[in-house]
């Protein structure tokens, strides 16, 4: 085994049921509980689904790859939005499954203003933990617009 797959970081993240479908997320020491729900008819959707939580995780960690990889070459991408959508389908079993998922980024700065911006584009997603871990099992289309709406990176 080589040393690279010996090293390794661990990170947990506790979850009490509370009733029903609800549950209790617990991160660790200093950071706030927040709660996760099934939606109606099997919970009452009163916090995010864990397919939610999915596209958060997969949409929070390719907008920070995107601010650091423009903040590589001192540059800032500006306000970064993100909209991650989970289409679902079901398997062969007839199991609920995430079968895709579609993150489309826009970024706040103009392209005009961002030197590096085409280099950055080329390599922020391998700095993306959650979402390259996610797409060795699930496929994963990426875009990133302008501010104006134009297309600078398309699936």
């Amino acid at each position: 085994m080589s040393d690279v797959a010996e090293q390794h970081e661990e990170v947990s993240v506790s979850v009490q049921r509370l009733n029903k479908y609800r549950f209790l997320v617990d991160f660790g020491a200093d950071l706030p509980h927040a709660y996760a729900d099934e939606p109606a008819p099997l919970g009452d959707g009163s916090a995010p689904s864990p397919v939610q939580w999915l596209a958060a995780a997969v949409a929070n960690c390719l907008s920070a790859s995107l601010v650091f990889a423009n903040g590589r070459y001192r540059e800032d991408a500006g306000e970064v939005h993100a909209k991650v959508t989970c289409r679902m389908g079901r398997n062969e079993r007839g199991r609920l499954r995430v079968v895709a998922l579609d993150a489309h980024l826009t970024m706040g700065s103009e392209p005009g203003n961002l030197e590096h911006l085409e280099r950055a584009l080329q390599n922020f997603e391998d700095f993306c933990t959650v979402s390259k871990s996610v797409e060795a099992g699930i496929p994963l289309r990426v875009s990133v617009m302008a501010p104006d709406g134009r297309i600078l990176k398309a699936p």
